[in-house]
């Protein structure tokens, strides 16, 4: 069996099962319609399986040309894609890339300048979503998400690193007048804890120990929110104590409206990740978005380092 022969008919029965009839399917190609259908029958008896139910008005496909629909527009999709990548030298990257990421992170460090790269390539098109969540990128259909903290080990995904945050426990000095006073991370379990979104069970917040190891405290949790700018907003009204990255609270710090806790065990890193489903190659819109986010990271002045 030659190349030729290996890929005949695959085209016609992808648009066939698109478009419902064997007419639809031949206005696409170009084709007549029982030219079509002869390609899609060919197909057919060369892989031993019916692919197609037909009758007089339409066709439906069967079981067996389910799957098979699945992996032939994966195949034609990689290909397509393939061919775009190595066109990407002479042509902007063209359509929509879809992106989530925190969302304070993301309107602070990230947006701005998403914006003007979207300026600058007319073809390309954003679907951000800011969330706190861990979003599945595979059932979501989802291009690229930057994730800060530790990276679950999955084979299907790719990630870079960008850079780290650092963490900071503070609260504000309204609350820290009528508390007790925080010790040791162990003292957390009594006070006014804010949160975001539950990662487990049981919501913990990381410290050095004297050894410089890393461990985790378990929390009294007074308030949750679901993004940190509302943690920070909880926590300058007095509300409680958070554990947030210098990026976010830094300014507060330096003028007073927050006051370190637990300075001589604090100050715990977390990674922060580019990540994306594994494929052979990257389509020219998704890599010009991770390359962004790659100067944004060398930048020193960028929420990628503390």
């Amino acid at each position: 069996m030659n190349a030729g022969d290996r890929f005949s008919g695959i085209e016609a029965f992808v648009a066939s099962a698109g478009a419902g009839s064997f007419t639809a399917a031949a206005r696409t190609l170009g084709m007549t319609p029982s030219g079509v259908a002869k390609s899609v029958s060919r197909l057919e008896a060369r892989i031993g399986l019916k692919l197609l139910h037909r009758t007089t008005r339409q066709i439906s496909l069967t079981p067996e040309g389910k799957a098979y629909l699945g992996a032939c527009r994966q195949a034609i999709g990689e290909l397509d894609e393939m061919e775009a990548a190595l066109a990407s030298d002479v042509a902007d990257p063209l359509g929509r890339v879809r992106i989530t990421m925190p969302a304070a992170f993301g309107r602070r460090h990230v947006l701005p300048s998403l914006f003007e790269l979207a300026r600058c390539h007319p073809g390309l098109d954003l679907c951000v979503s800011l969330t706190e969540r861990t979003l599945d990128l595979v059932a979501e259909g989802l291009d690229l998400a930057v994730r800060i903290g530790e990276l679950d080990d999955d084979g299907d995904l790719v990630a870079r690193r960008l850079g780290t945050e650092r963490l900071v426990t503070c609260a504000a000095p309204a609350y820290l007048g009528q508390s007790a006073a925080i010790a040791s991370p162990e003292d957390l379990r009594y006070h006014d804890c804010i949160v975001g979104p539950p990662r487990a069970a049981t919501s913990s917040w990381v410290f050095h120990t004297p050894e410089r190891e890393v461990t985790r405290q378990a929390l009294r949790v007074r308030h949750q929110f679901n993004d940190g700018e509302s943690m920070l907003a909880a926590a300058l009204a007095g509300c409680g104590v958070i554990q947030m990255p210098t990026w976010l609270v830094g300014e507060y710090l330096h003028d007073g409206r927050l006051i370190p806790v637990l300075e001589d065990v604090d100050g715990c890193e977390l990674p922060i990740h580019a990540v994306w489903p594994k494929s052979a190659f990257l389509p020219p819109r998704v890599r010009v978005v991770i390359d962004l986010l790659e100067r944004l990271a060398s930048r020193g002045d960028s929420g990628f380092a503390p």
